[in-house]
């Protein structure tokens, strides 16, 4: 039975939370939605991810979907919570992050908990309350041109200030560099009653000290770094075999337009067969389009197994509509429609391995191929890992399934992560 439950507000995020929670020994489960938190399933799990889409969802809805999560990670067992959100911090001056922490600290009936952000193997890092990515200031990085959350600021406390209606206090790194009992103490000083507490962090060591400190409370928030302390009864035993076999048919599907998938794009371009999404197609008619894509991919199998297609959205920053055209669907929401009906039609036809780059991207080809839980393998890079999919389309079929953060794994992710499937 689970004694950890955890909440994730993207799909890529929940993959990434249990990467790390597979290699510290947790058999894990990642539900596609808290209705898929099912008893029998998780009663062979020691943790269970729930994986929303709420970081960009309405405020109202956002907090509702959370919530059921809890309750249901609840039924199942769980008796310690993890509230994740993206190491970038990617939220807006109404939430989601703030609304969200308040009504998981309600509903857990606790008056404090955490942020923790930081994730070193990452980039990420937390200094006097400032949040660094590759060492620029979050308000410099990349993330300040993000399409949905541009974060203009790096101060934690002023992006949380708006959101809560909790005080938000800050524990520096002198505190947490002092040990895991001064900063327990610290967490549960009266001064912090009430609060949430931005804990500074710069090192993996930083990280398991905080994890240390914070064994007490019923719910911590954070990237999934914070569970670099966390110790599951499974230490090397906990990770899922493939469903597929080498040599199985395989794609890569990309919607993200971060400088990271971008620069992955550009290298899987040079070395494997690739079509790139026509916006003014998809709106032509937009099943032509993803059946053309499909023919294509198949054909690719059908000359070389080995070198899987790739399908990708942008490789420029000029590839992104600046205005929508009056009467018409927005490119982004076109794209993923697209590619998300293309997983559907790939599968279908027979591919057994797909990596998905993009948050957004990785939520419609979950919910487009009906899959309700990932049983988390292989890792390929920090926060990205393959896991073992049951589809509810077509019957149900076995697949391996890795879905990408934009911003993470390395430059050759989308020609290496393949060996990783043995």
């Amino acid at each position: 039975m689970p004694t950890l439950g955890a909440i994730a507000d993207d799909f890529t995020g929940a993959t990434d939370l249990a990467t790390m929670l597979v290699s510290r020994g947790f058999r894990t489960l990642v539900a596609i939605g808290a209705d898929a938190v099912e008893p029998e399933a998780s009663a062979e799990a020691d943790a269970v991810v729930v994986a929303l889409k709420s970081r960009t969802a309405p405020v109202e809805e956002a907090v509702a979907d959370s919530l059921a999560a809890l309750r249901a990670l609840r039924a199942a067992g769980c008796r310690r919570y993890y509230f994740k959100y993206c190491s970038t911090f990617d939220s807006t001056p109404r939430g989601n992050i703030g609304p969200v922490a308040d009504a998981l600290l309600e509903a857990v009936h606790a008056d404090r908990t955490v942020v923790v952000p930081a994730f070193p193997a990452t980039g990420r890092t937390v200094r006097d309350g400032l949040l660094y990515v590759h060492g620029e200031p979050l308000d410099r990085s990349p993330m300040r041109h993000h399409p949905l959350t541009p974060m203009t600021d790096a101060s934690l406390a002023r992006l949380l200030r708006p959101q809560t209606r909790h005080p938000v206090r800050q524990i520096p790194l002198a505190t947490v560099r002092a040990g895991a009992a001064e900063l327990r103490a610290a967490v549960d000083a009266p001064e912090a009653s009430g609060a949430l507490l931005v804990v500074d962090a710069e090192t993996d060591d930083d990280l398991r000290t905080v994890s240390a400190a914070t064994a007490h409370l019923g719910l911590v928030t954070g990237a999934a770094g914070l569970a670099l302390g966390l110790t599951g009864p499974r230490p090397g035993a906990a990770r899922a075999t493939p469903a597929s076999a080498p040599g199985d048919p395989a794609a890569v599907l990309s919607g993200s337009a971060s400088s990271t998938t971008r620069a992955q794009v550009a290298h899987g371009r040079a070395h494997l067969p690739h079509r790139k999404l026509d916006v003014a197609a998809l709106r032509r008619d937009l099943p032509a389009a993803v059946a053309g894509l499909a023919a294509f991919a198949r054909e690719q199998w059908r000359l070389d197994p080995a070198r899987p297609p790739l399908f990708y959205a942008v490789d420029d920053l000029a590839d992104l509509e600046r205005t929508t055209p009056p009467g018409e669907a927005p490119a982004s929401a076109l794209i993923e429609e697209a590619l998300a009906a293309l997983a559907v039609v790939l599968v279908d036809g027979g591919a057994r391995r797909l990596l998905v780059a993009g948050g957004e991207t990785s939520g419609a080809v979950v919910t487009a191929l009906e899959v309700r839980g990932l049983a988390i393998g292989a890792p390929l890079a920090p926060g990205v890992t393959w896991a073992r999919a049951e589809t509810g389309t077509g019957g149900g079929r076995n697949i391996d399934l890795a879905l990408k953060s934009g911003n993470f794994g390395g430059t050759d992710i989308f020609t290496e992560a393949w060996s990783a499937l043995v």
